[in-house]
């Protein structure tokens, strides 16, 4: 198989928010998850497990969602801030939520983790002065009835905020609304979210389920030109049936081309939103964030369905790995990418059982890929061919930083090798670190470090050439200097 990059960048930057992640009040994702609360014999910060701070840190997680989700509709941030009020999660799982990880407690998991919080806002349930005010509260340094109420509840300093969702699913569990209907709402709601102090907002509109071009044209067409960001969800199940996911461990090499499969339509829904998108911005100012994606499986035998708690095995690893190199190389419309979720939910990048805490493969790819964050995009094309029906046997993109070309490339076949061969300019030294293992590998509490980075140095090099295998389900960055 033969790598071709082009020699230099080609202009487009790798937003570091591709590499973006996303917390719901959902399960054990916020609760007994990131949040075990001060008085826990678990080592924290203000309640915030130091553990995964320091995991979140090392991945150099750049942006987070809050609160959620379906949540988010039905969030009233009031209740999360000084006293708190009780309510049921009504979304998930119909627990009593007490409110205690609210608005103070984010912000200060994002200060501590170093990234920028990105808050969805209310519109389903909510009000445009509820959702203005809490702008307010969280912004305004000058004298005003919110600032001095989160001077009361401990904070002097306003907070900078850039990202703000304007709804969530609003074409579903946000209020099963027309995009006409939504469109115009959206319209009045960002008229008063203010920029206060020098903050200044990046107002992200709810936008298309998937495939649903008709959203994206009449939002495009009638607010477009107050949107910065529009959101895509895009869910990965093997099935391509919601009411049954198939297993996240449980599955045969035909499954695992299933979802590879079903994974890979993420391209044509980027490539057809941004055409839309592009009638009417062909400027490419406005972002696509796609802040929910990853694998759903069903639920974990013996956990609370409403909670959504899966397995992460290679699988996961490589869907994510194809995903983020999809956004690398569509990076001039894609601004912003969160995977679902990042604790105990869905594809998680950390599981927590009590004390016990482990990275699945899916983080070690966030740590492979990490280098491409606000890197210059370098062009790839790969002499590939197919894995399986529809499958190509590999995924890679590429990036130039600080003199150093990063390359992740993905082999997606479950059982093949391929030798690869890439022609470079400049090989005076090159590293390399690897995911691989059987398609169904994973981690668990008992064997934590079953699956982890390796370093990868088999590689040669003669006159000009670049020659490696890279081995079956595996994922490899090379480092070239």
């Amino acid at each position: 198989m033969k790598l071709m990059l082009t020699p230099t960048k080609n202009g487009s930057v790798i937003n570091k928010n591709i590499y973006g992640h996303f917390s719901e009040h959902l399960g054990a994702c916020i609760y007994n998850g990131i949040y075990v609360g001060k008085d826990s014999p678990i080592p924290n910060t203000d309640g915030i497990r130091n553990d995964i701070i320091e995991a979140l840190k090392n991945i150099r997680v750049p942006v987070l969602r809050w609160p959620g989700g379906c949540f988010a509709d039905e969030y009233h941030w009031h209740n999360g801030v000084g006293e708190r009020t009780r309510m049921i999660n009504t979304c998930w799982g119909g627990f009593v939520e007490d409110n205690s990880f609210g608005t103070h407690e984010f912000m200060e998991l994002c200060e501590l983790i170093g990234c920028e919080p990105y808050i969805c806002g209310n519109v389903g349930s909510g009000t445009v002065r509820e959702m203005s005010e809490w702008v307010e509260y969280m912004t305004f340094a000058g004298d005003s009835p919110m600032a001095a109420e989160r001077r009361a509840n401990g904070k002097d300093e306003p907070w900078k905020l850039k990202y703000f969702g304007v709804g969530n699913e609003n074409w579903g569990g946000g209020g099963n609304m027309r995009v006409e209907y939504y469109s115009d709402l959206y319209r009045q709601y960002q008229t008063f979210l203010k920029n206060y102090s020098g903050n200044t907002l990046y107002k992200i509109a709810c936008g298309p389920s998937g495939g649903d071009w008709n959203w994206t044209e009449k939002l495009m067409e009638s607010a477009g030109k107050m949107v910065d960001g529009i959101a895509l969800h895009y869910y990965t199940l093997p099935t391509g049936d919601w009411n049954d996911h198939g297993s996240s461990t449980d599955f045969d090499t035909e499954v695992y081309y299933d979802t590879l499969r079903e994974t890979l339509k993420m391209e044509h829904l980027i490539e057809e939103h941004s055409r839309i998108m592009d009638k009417y911005d062909p400027e490419k100012r406005v972002g696509l964030v796609v802040d929910e994606w990853g694998t759903w499986f069903n639920p974990e035998p013996g956990t609370n369905p409403g909670f959504l708690y899966q397995q992460s095995t290679m699988r996961d690893a490589i869907v994510a790995a194809v995903n983020l190199n999809l956004f690398n190389n569509h990076c001039d419309r894609v601004s912003m990418a969160n995977i679902a979720q990042i604790v105990n939910v869905l594809q998680a990048i950390i599981l927590t059982e009590g004390e016990k805490m482990l990275l699945t493969p899916t983080y070690h790819v966030f740590d492979l890929f990490k280098a491409h964050q606000d890197a210059y995009l370098v062009e790839t094309y790969i002499q590939t061919e197919e894995a399986s029906a529809g499958v190509p046997c590999l995924s890679a993109s590429a990036s130039l930083k600080d003199g150093i070309t990063t390359i992740t490339l993905v082999n997606l076949s479950a059982d093949k090798s391929y030798e690869i061969r890439s022609e470079s300019p400049s090989l005076s030294r090159i590293s390399g670190r690897i995911l691989t293992g059987p398609i169904d590998a994973k981690n668990t509490f008992d064997e934590p470090e079953n699956v982890k980075i390796t370093e990868f140095n088999a590689f040669s090099t003669i006159g000009g050439v670049l020659k490696f295998t890279i081995p079956a389900c595996s994922v490899i960055e090379i480092r070239i200097a």
